[in-house]
């Protein structure tokens, strides 16, 4: 696939996930160049949360190839406030193919896949105070650089909340 026709299929992609979104309160894709995600490379996101009388939950974004070479991918996160200080975090497995299949998890478009996952660990969280946090995010897998993964991101969002009859 040409350089061009990537970019704008990544662009498509983009477009489409934000556009299909009403509860987010804070969503941030960051592209890796050329697919390649080095260990040492972690991605900071800061948002503002301005109600913190709500739970919320934080979801991984991803967008891999499909030519990545593994059904998972292991990610560390840590949870800050706006002095630095560590509120909560954790490291997660991810799927992104089914293990046995090998079919691609997410939602696709000829070889890129999207996947919106929900950090477990970040469940229905309550922010101490109302102001702005950092959420950072770091690939665990063996390979160095990890090659495959085209953008990572996170989202915060309210629950969704159920309807009553």
């Amino acid at each position: 696939m040409s350089k061009k026709v990537y970019i704008l299929v990544i662009c498509l992609f983009a477009g489409a996930l934000a556009s299909c979104d009403s509860g987010a309160v804070h969503k941030e894709l960051i592209d890796f160049d050329d697919a390649v995600w080095a260990v040492d490379d972690v991605k900071s996101f800061e948002f503002t949360i301005e109600d913190n009388s709500k739970s919320y939950s934080i979801n991984y974004l991803l967008r891999n190839a499909v030519q990545y070479p593994f059904y998972n991918i292991y990610l560390k996160s840590w949870l800050k406030d706006s002095t630095g200080i560590e509120l909560k975090s954790g490291m997660e497995e991810l799927l992104l193919f089914d293990e046995k299949t090998g079919k691609p998890l997410g939602d696709g478009l000829g070889d890129l896949f999207d996947h919106r996952i929900n950090a477990s660990q970040y469940k229905n969280i309550k922010f101490p105070y109302k102001g702005k946090y950092t959420f950072e995010i770091q690939q665990n897998m063996r390979p160095d650089p990890l090659e495959g993964i085209l953008s990572v991101g996170m989202e915060v969002r309210l629950p969704v909340e159920k309807k009553s009859n």
